[in-house]
């Protein structure tokens, strides 16, 4: 007999198809006459409903392959040269092969690994650290076991850097505030008021299309109406990428690093034209007669001219001037943050500059009038009713069950912190400091705290748990990170995943972990929470009961079940669950949410999804920035805001709660031309200056390193996978070439080459070649097209099969696909700690490799 189950994935909801225990196919929701009414936006005289369905991004495709895959590991191995009484040869970590104990084996040698540590140097010389992402869920989404488990034992908190959107935390900020979302702006209504308002949209550095990844591809559908209704569509990025080559009218091809330069020059000829919204610069921002004076060359004699600008972009002037007065003439959103559409630029040398400025443009031309604002990847803003509260994975940051109301929130007890950019050099070379808490999503003062590992008095880390995902895929220059597995300072790893990573082979004890469809939970489709909270890509709301469809595995279990008994062995399994079981957990929060005003929980269980009702009929639409624009105050349903709300908890909504506000977030409350914030704590920096402005690369065209290393290279967010967890586990995904390419029976990564600098290296479509720079080297397939401007090359990050050529030894060619062996550590600025894995040059070659 066939069941049907419902579960969900980061990359949409799905319904599962179970038969004999065994996941048969999975598939989108179609919703049925009993489920929530769908929306209609009028606009231009056509009507634009919500489809009947959810969508899923094309990787989730492949789940069943993911699930079942032979990637899986499939029973906790310990590593055959590790003996936690004897010789533990850490040098051997990525060469050794393992052997198969059973889990109360590693449970005892886990558990015993942190009593010895914890008493020999003190519960700091434990570390531990996630992934980007995981599976899909709520309470056992990897920030709930996790989190509660290392927050009750002690240990130092790896932190995270906001790897998708590094220019916008670490510079937008600076202009326009938003510190509580990270640097982006909130995108209430902004479908509404694209199709009813704008005339244009530009991507700058955007390509929606691949990377919306939660919302599924329901957004796809937005961008096509747009296409409809004869809205032109402008690209700006150095690689012609899928959402520019399905629907773009125009692609401009800067070069990487430059883009700070083309929006100066874009600025200067609506100053020089006159053609920006004079009242809005006036009423709504401070600092622009500096800004002014310094774009008009006032400031150091260099009008930054379209000329000017032509010189470092490879632009033809003409072009420039012709993309300002085509902007000026037109309402005009600029699709280039805001959580979906995220790009490149951000993630560049002096990414902040580029963020900055996007903020000064869209200023420039009125930001918030009808059409005109900043709309993230034309991919979010659909009409929905915020007032039903249903909590996202991050809504309470590292220990997801005080989302439960009535429980213990477990806090950790060490001050000591590592940062995950850092991480390697912090292992091998102490000590190391850095600037900022990761996301500071508390205040704009964080950016400015500093941060030293070790701390005076506390022990280094001498034990790393690692859960989930592979930073030798994901960070930059990850030859270190092989580095630091094979140092003896790391006397203990254990590594906690589904599958083998790139990562997997370092660990001294792995501990397999199941999937989201081995195991039940709750959470709604899309929603992070936290500081993205309400950032939605789709076109309902879906709450879903996320059902267990299979049993674990092989030998695999539920990370919860994992950390309950090593918390048991540790002595602190009742304060860890709390005498809940699993369901208990989830019961819990259902009753915590809205969800009990609409549906039982019985019913709500069995049906498996929710579909909260959109609004209808008389719905006061709240635009994004419209308020700013009209000089009210603010009435978007923004709870994350602490300029907002006396009681940040998100479940109390009550107008009596509400603190009227007509400001943004920066210093003086309004568009910041000249940074408020950075005059009072940096004022100093020349990397990340009070006026936004362009910066040559450290690392960039213009370079020394450029006569060596002549080519630029791009590694963008993936098309076919979610970071590293669906490559190398979908067998049929070898077969795309977007993906991989095969050759001589195995699976390269491509990387995409200009005809004109594929011709004098002697490099054809198809062969094989060696990518380097003096971080190392990558064997990949070459595919020449004119997809990306001469000079630079294009390849996807993630790829989740480190294998190279002598396994164990740092420098010895890659052929799995790990592309961020080669991109640089170094941080956008030097009081800017993001990553800059963009400005990144190398050499290609082919022949005898």
């Amino acid at each position: 007999m066939e069941e049907i189950l419902t579960q969900c994935t980061s990359g949409g909801p799905v319904k599962v198809h179970v038969k004999d225990g065994v996941i048969t196919k999975i598939r989108p929701y179609v919703f049925d006459e009993t489920d929530a009414p769908s929306w209609t936006i009028e606009a231009r005289g056509r009507k634009f409903t919500a489809p009947r369905k959810t969508t899923m991004m094309p990787y989730v495709s492949g789940e069943r392959a993911r699930i079942y895959s032979d990637q899986r590991i499939k029973y906790p191995m310990k590593r055959v040269d590790f003996h936690p009484q004897g010789e533990r040869n850490p040098q051997n970590r990525g060469i050794s092969g393992y052997e198969r104990i059973t889990w109360d084996e590693a449970y005892d040698l886990v558990a015993g690994e942190m009593k010895r540590v914890r008493e020999a140097y003190g519960p700091a010389a434990i570390a531990a650290a996630t992934a980007s992402h995981h599976n899909w869920g709520l309470l056992f989404y990897k920030l709930g076991p996790f989190g509660r488990f290392f927050n009750l034992l002690g240990y130092t908190e790896v932190v995270d850097n906001p790897d998708s959107w590094e220019g916008w935390h670490w510079g937008a900020v600076h202009t326009w505030g938003y510190y509580w979302r990270l640097g982006v702006s909130d995108n209430y209504d902004m479908l509404e008021d694209a199709l009813q308002n704008t005339e244009q949209v530009i991507m700058w550095s955007s390509d929606p299309n691949t990377t919306t990844g939660y919302p599924g591809q329901d957004s796809l559908r937005w961008r096509t109406w747009l296409k409809d209704l004869g809205i032109r569509l402008i690209f700006i990025d150095p690689w012609c990428n899928f959402t520019s080559a399905m629907l773009g009218d125009k692609w401009i091809a800067p070069r990487p690093g430059t883009d700070a330069a083309l929006a100066e020059a874009i600025a200067y000829v609506w100053i020089q034209e006159g053609t920006y919204d004079k009242w809005f610069v006036e009423n709504r921002t401070v600092g622009f007669p500096e800004f002014e004076k310094r774009i008009m060359g006032g400031e150091d004699g260099v009008p930054r001219t379209p000329e000017w600008a032509a010189d470092l972009t490879g632009l033809p002037a003409r072009q420039i001037r012709a993309l300002a007065r085509e902007w000026a003439s037109r309402r005009t959103m600029l699709g280039c943050g805001a959580m979906v559409g995220l790009g490149g630029a951000s993630r560049a040398a002096y990414g902040t500059e580029w963020a900055r400025l996007m903020v000064l443009l869209i200023s420039m031309q009125g930001l918030g009038k009808p059409g005109v604002n900043v709309w993230g990847g034309a991919g979010m803003g659909q009409p929905a009713d915020y007032s039903f509260y249903f909590p996202g994975y991050s809504s309470a940051g590292w220990d997801a069950f005080n989302l439960v109301p009535g429980t213990k929130r477990a806090i950790n007890t060490v001050s000591q912190k590592l940062y995950r950019l850092l991480l390697a050099d912090s292992i091998l070379n102490p000590p190391v400091s850095w600037r900022g808490d990761g996301f500071c999503g508390q205040s704009i003062e964080q950016q400015f705290t500093t941060h030293t590992y070790p701390e005076p008095g506390t022990s280094e880390v001498h034990m790393l748990y690692r859960h989930g995902g592979s930073f030798i895929s994901t960070m930059c220059n990850t030859n270190k990170i092989v580095e630091m597995y094979q140092s003896p300072k790391l006397e203990c790893v254990v590594i906690q995943d589904c599958h083998w990573q790139s990562e997997t082979k370092f660990a001294d004890v792995i501990l397999p972990a199941s999937t989201q469809f081995e195991q039940s939970d709750i959470s709604e489709w899309m929603n992070p929470g936290g500081y993205a909270e309400n950032k939605s890509g789709q076109n309902f709301r879906v709450i879903i009961y996320q059902k267990k469809c299979i049993e674990p595995l092989w030998e695999s279990k539920p990370d919860w079940d994992i950390y309950c008994e090593l918390a048991k062995r540790l002595g602190f399994l009742d304060e860890y669950t709390e005498g809940n079981s699993r369901e208990d957990w989830i019961k819990k929060l259902f009753y915590s949410t809205s969800l009990p005003e609409h549906v039982t929980y019985e019913d709500f269980k069995k049906k498996g999804y929710f579909v909260v009702p959109p609004p209808q009929g008389d719905y006061k639409r709240t635009v994004s920035n419209r308020w700013y624009y009209e000089g009210r105050t603010w009435d978007v349903p923004d709870r994350a805001n602490p300029m907002l709300y006396a009681d940040r908890n998100p479940r109390n909504n009550s107008p009596e709660n509400f603190v009227p506000s007509d400001k943004l977030g920066t210093y003086s409350g309004k568009i910041e031309f000249v940074s408020q914030s950075l005059l009072t704590n940096e004022p100093d920096d020349k990397e990340r200056p009070l006026i936004p402005q362009y910066i040559p690369s450290w690392e960039g065209h213009l370079s020394e390193k450029a006569k060596t290393y002549p080519l630029q290279l791009l590694t963008t967010h993936p098309r076919f996978s979610f970071h590293t967890h669906y490559d190398n586990k979908v067998p049929w995904l070898d077969e795309i070439p977007v993906s991989r390419i095969v050759k001589d029976g195995y699976a390269y990564w491509p990387i995409r080459i200009h005809p004109s600098d594929a011709e004098p290296r002697n490099i054809r479509h198809g062969d094989l070649v060696k990518v380097h720079n003096e971080r190392g080297s990558v064997l990949c397939v070459a595919v020449l097209t004119e997809r990306v401007r001469p000079g630079v090359m294009h390849s996807y990050e993630g790829g989740a099969k480190y294998d190279p050529l002598e396994p164990g030894k740092v420098g010895t060619p890659d052929r799995g696909g790990c592309i961020n062996i080669l991109t640089p550590d170094r941080m956008l600025s030097k009081n800017a700690p993001g990553m800059a894995n963009n400005s990144c040059l190398v050499e290609i070659s082919r022949g005898d490799i």
